[in-house]
């Protein structure tokens, strides 16, 4: 597998057992979980004196997840700030009432692979789970923590999985994907976002977003010739969609302020020459694409789609 195309990042699964009532609210599961996951990290990664992570005395592996700071020029145009090492994946329990005695989990897509820090995310979810979790702060514990490969199947250690950008698949060409944007998502192109995604913006923000993420955590920027990708993009088109907006907003504890978590949901089928872009919107499903990746937005699903186009839209996404 050529190194200079490989993607390479760690799926972990936090297990948990509820001691109170524990209620993830519709459409805000992931951002609970970040927003007090990140309290419980700088808890235990940070002197307690210390009234921000800028202001500690001793070395802190809060900043470099949390608060990243990229070197000048190697955050793409497209990205707004520089990326966390990490994605939450929660949606499988957003919306329900996990009652005491029962276990409940999510997935932790870690891509630090330089120094990735296991024992600190442990120790804070950990916490996060003591401290309490959801709006009521309700009281759970930590169970253990698995590594899984791509399959869901449980490794043995931290082992490293990796996805090969540069290979196309070997069964003949592909003229026809549908993209399932499995939770909300929301893409910008020339700093306005998009109502329907057309294939060559999708295609450069999850370029742009797999480059940054190797060229800051992994074995470096993507050695491609971006902007031949991008007008090889162009000539792929929409040929039926099926998206609907939703309509999700957050208010911030710590300034009162509302914010916009949502973003459109559905599928899209598109059609052209997408052999050289499938890698790219199969890494999509374990990176996320687009704002607000951290908490679990723009995950993706790809799959073949033979059938005429409208008919394409209700089948089944791999």
């Amino acid at each position: 597998m050529p190194t200079d195309l490989r993607f390479e990042f760690h799926r972990l699964r936090f297990y948990f057992e509820a001691i109170e009532p524990v209620l993830f609210p519709p459409g805000k599961c992931g951002n609970i979980i970040r927003g007090a996951f990140g309290r419980s990290f700088r808890a235990i990664a940070c002197n307690p004196e210390c009234v921000d992570s800028k202001s500690c005395d001793r070395p802190c592996v809060y900043r470099p997840i949390f608060e990243p700071h990229a070197d000048e020029g190697s955050v793409p145009s497209g990205l707004q700030d520089p990326p966390r090492p990490f994605v939450i994946r929660a949606w499988n329990f957003d919306g329900l009432r996990i009652e005491p005695g029962q276990t409940f989990w999510f997935d932790l897509h870690l891509f630090d692979i330089r120094a990735p820090a296991f024992e600190q995310y442990e120790q804070a979810f950990a916490r996060f789970a003591s401290d309490g979790v959801g709006p009521s702060h309700a009281k759970a514990k930590l169970l253990s923590v698995q590594s899984l490969d791509l399959a869901g199947q449980v490794l043995v250690g931290h082992q490293v999985l990796s996805l090969d950008l540069g290979s196309a698949p070997a069964r003949g060409p592909i003229h026809r994907l549908r993209v399932t944007f499995a939770t909300p998502t929301e893409l910008k192109a020339d700093g306005q976002s998009v109502e329907v995604p057309d294939f060559h913006v999708l295609i450069a923000r999850l370029r742009d977003r797999l480059s940054t993420l190797r060229s800051m955590y992994g074995s470096g920027p993507l050695a491609i010739d971006f902007r031949a990708m991008a007008e090889r993009a162009r000539h792929v088109q929409i040929v039926a969609e099926d998206l609907q907006n939703r309509q999700i907003i957050r208010k911030s504890g710590r300034t009162g302020l509302q914010h916009s978590i949502g973003g459109f949901q559905g599928a899209v089928v598109y059609e052209g020459e997408l052999n050289e872009f499938v890698p790219y919107l199969i890494a999509g499903r374990w990176t996320g694409v687009g704002r607000q990746t951290t908490w679990g937005k723009g995950e993706i699903r790809v799959s073949k789609a033979e059938e005429p186009a409208a008919a394409a839209l209700a089948g089944s996404s791999g």
